[in-house]
Order: C-alpha cells, then structure tokens, then sequence
C-alpha cells in the first residue's frame, strides 16, 4: 500500500468496520486493541445485537440505517457468512407511550415499511406474547438481529486481507495531534502516524481529556432464560421485540441455538461505572430487573436463567452519539456511536470515518453528531 498510515484505536464495531472501509481504500490501516479481539469488557461483544431501521429514540436515524443495511449485505457477501437474520420486528406499549409514537415518527418521517396492530391480532400471530388491550404493536418486517461476533470476525478477516495490521493486548496511554499528523503512545511504543480514528468507547474521554467530553459510562445486563415451547420461540416464528411498560423499555430476541430467549432492560438500573473496573457479575437485583417483564407479558418465555453477562453504554447527555475530527485537527477522528444502539450503525459510521479522514467530507448529514454541541 501506498497511501497514508492511519491507526485505528479500539476494535469493536466502530473500529473494526472503520479498519476494514480503510484498508479497502488503500490506506495502510493499523488497528490497535487493548485486550483480545471480541473481548467482552466493552460494548460489542456478545452473539446478537438488534437492527432496525424505525428508531424512536431519533427519528433522524432512518438515512443513516438505510446505508447501514445496504453496508451490512456487502460485508455479508465479502465475507461469505450470514450476518442479519430478518425475523421481523415488534415494537410494543401504550398507544401513547414514547415507543409507539416515536417508532411511527420515523416510519412515516421516511416511508419506512411498516405495519400497526392491536395486541389481540400481535398475540394471534406471536401467541407467547400476552398484553394488555389498549397495547399497540408496529412491526416492520426488516428488522431481526445481527450475529454480532461473526461481524466482528468479518470485518476483521476481511480488514486484514485488504492490508491492514492489527495489534493486540497495547493500551493506548495518549494521542497527540501534529500539524501533520498524530503520535500515539502505547504501553509497548510510540507511533506516527499521517492520521487516527479514534474508536475507543469507554474508554474515549480518557484519551482525549483535552476536549473535556461529557461522557459517562453506565453498567448493562442481558440474560439469556429458558422458554417453556422451544419452538414457539424460533426466529422463523418468533420477533426481535422491544416492549414499553411500567417497568421500563425492555428488548428481546428470538432463541438463539441453545442459549434461550435473550432479554435486557434498556439503561438497566442507570449505574454510572468506571470501565476499568466495575462489577460484572450478575446479581438476584439485576436478574429481577430484566426478568420483571415476563412473567406479566411473556409468561412462557419466564423459566429458569440460562446465562447472563454484563456490556457497557457510553452515553453522551442527549443520548447520540459523536462522530467528528477534533477541533483544529481534522485527521483526527472521533467516533462514538455508542449510546445502546450503535452496533447496527457501524458499517455507516466506518464508512463516514473514513471518507472523513481520506476526503475530508462525506455523504451524510452528521450534524447532529457533531463536537460543537456541547460548547
């Protein structure tokens, strides 16, 4: 390769989808990643995430999840593997309540396919679903899961066959703008380099303490439990769902091989941790916490814990996320998109990363995403 050397900091999905848009481009890429690839100390471990292209938490999303659908059926057909599994989606809770109106926002803001139902014919379709009559459901048949470690695998795979080098087990100490490029100290080395991605979640306000980013780092937890009917619960029978109800926005998947029907409470018990060393053992209080739905809405669904395991949010204070050069060094790029619902976007935000530090534009309006917010 010949063009410039750009180091990508952090290799979750961020970075690895900003790792491999690079190295295609003829960039020499290099990755640096503080533990294993796929560890499961940040936010992009684990077998699934949910993709959908409605989000009620902004309806501005919809273009942005365009490009990132078609992105992801590039990767899938690069590398070979099935990554999106289309079970549909089911967003469920009171006609009134913030998931209904804010899912048909962005429906409707964008044309989105989609479909409104009451919770009797929801309950006639999916009958391990049980629900209150005055529940709406908007179900779009575009939205499933991601098998999140495969894609992580396949933008790895693919990101070093097209040149670039990743290293494993170095942590970051400090990245230092130049004029004309960025000096990144390690625990093993220091690096030049003509630019940096910096992908490095949790982990992001202490590397660049400079711009004073008001980041904070909360504590999640998903569980895994065994459904009474297997079969009722299959993806070919069963939705990805997101449930609004008095104990919270709650999100759930289809059985996934033999791990159950996976269920988590979205900002879980809102606890504010420092990512190098918070709890991630599961306790009776978080099992209650993300267990409180079933028994009362998906009571066949209610049986014994099968697994859990602890992931992180990084939060911004308006719940979006951060994609931006650093001021004053536009080959200096921050991405963060990682306030609980960024995995599904990563193919688009490697994308704009990339055409960011190579071109010093790119195709999508990320105003919203910008630094200058929070002047």
């Amino acid at each position: 390769m010949s063009g410039p050397q750009i180091a990508v900091i952090g290799l979750g999905a961020t970075g690895s989808a900003a790792l491999y848009q690079l190295a295609r481009r003829n960039v020499r890429a290099i990755g640096i990643e503080r533990f294993d690839l796929g560890h499961a100390f940040g936010s992009s471990h684990g077998p699934t995430r949910i993709i959908r292209l409605a989000h009620f938490e902004n309806a501005a999303y919809g273009p942005l999840m365009r490009r990132a659908y078609a992105l992801w059926r590039e990767l899938e057909k690069a590398a070979a593997t099935r990554l999106i599994v289309t079970a549909g989606i089911a967003e469920i809770g009171p006609a009134d309540g913030e998931l209904i109106r804010g899912t048909l926002a962005g429906a409707s803001r964008y044309n989105l396919p989609h479909e409104v139902t009451d919770a009797a014919s929801l309950m006639r379709r999916y009958p391990g679903f049980k629900l209150p009559e005055s529940f709406l459901a908007v179900l779009a048949p575009d939205g499933g899961y991601i098998a999140a470690a495969a894609a992580l695998n396949a933008n790895i795979r693919l990101a070093l066959t097209a040149g670039a080098t990743i290293r494993t087990n170095e942590t970051v100490i400090s990245v230092e703008p130049l004029p004309k490029g960025v000096r990144i100290k390690t625990n093993r080395d220091e690096i030049e380099a003509d630019g940096a991605v910096v992908a490095a979640g949790p982990w992001l306000h202490r590397l660049l303490p400079e711009l004073h980013l008001p980041l904070h780092v909360t504590r999640q937890v998903v569980g895994w439990f065994e459904p009474d009917h297997a079969a009722q619960f299959a993806a070919e029978r069963f939705p990805v769902f997101i449930l609004e109800t008095p104990h919270g926005h709650h999100y759930g998947f289809p059985a996934y091989g033999e791990m159950g029907v996976k269920i988590a409470k979205h900002h879980h018990r809102r606890e504010i941790v420092d990512a190098d060393c918070y709890d991630r053992t599961v306790s009776a209080a978080d099992e209650a916490a993300i267990r409180a739905p079933l028994a009362e809405y998906l009571p066949a669904a209610n049986g014994r814990l099968l697994g859990a395991e602890t992931c992180l949010y990084t939060m911004t204070p308006d719940e979006t996320f951060i994609i931006d050069p650093m001021p004053g060094f536009p080959h200096v790029i921050i991405a963060s998109p990682c306030c609980g619902h960024g995995f599904k976007f990563s193919p688009v935000v490697g994308e704009i990363v990339a055409d960011l530090i190579t071109r010093g534009a790119c195709e999508h309006d990320i105003r919203q995403f910008r630094l200058q917010r929070f002047a």
